[in-house]
């Protein structure tokens, strides 16, 4: 990494515009809060620092999806469930791209 990527990495880190907000729908009908509260924490444990907030959506038709911001990271519906270290690395990429995952990036 040269240093111009390491202070650009570090502004978006720091940046008051950079999503820190994380949401997960989930399908009510399915009953798949459990699934979601078990992702949420994965993630609140994760990226702790760099998250201001994670909020659990309920939804209905099947709906499972995870959004920074307004940006959709994951969509059941079109990648199928996710394992927790696909969502960990398209959170990060947006979150914190410096941060290490440490062995879940192996």
């Amino acid at each position: 990494m040269t240093d111009v990527q390491r202070v650009e990495i570090e502004l978006a880190e720091d940046s008051p515009d950079a999503p820190r907000r994380v949401e997960i729908e989930y399908c009510t009908q399915c009953r798949w809060l459990p699934r979601a509260a078990w992702l949420a924490q994965e993630l609140l444990t994760t990226f702790e620092a760099e998250l201001t907030e994670l909020a659990l959506k309920p939804g209905r038709g099947g709906v499972f999806v995870v959004r920074v911001g307004d940006e959709v990271v994951w969509d059941r519906r079109e990648q199928g469930f996710p394992e927790p270290t696909a969502v960990k690395k398209a959170v990060r990429d947006r979150v914190a791209p410096g941060k290490s995952l440490g062995h879940s990036e192996r």
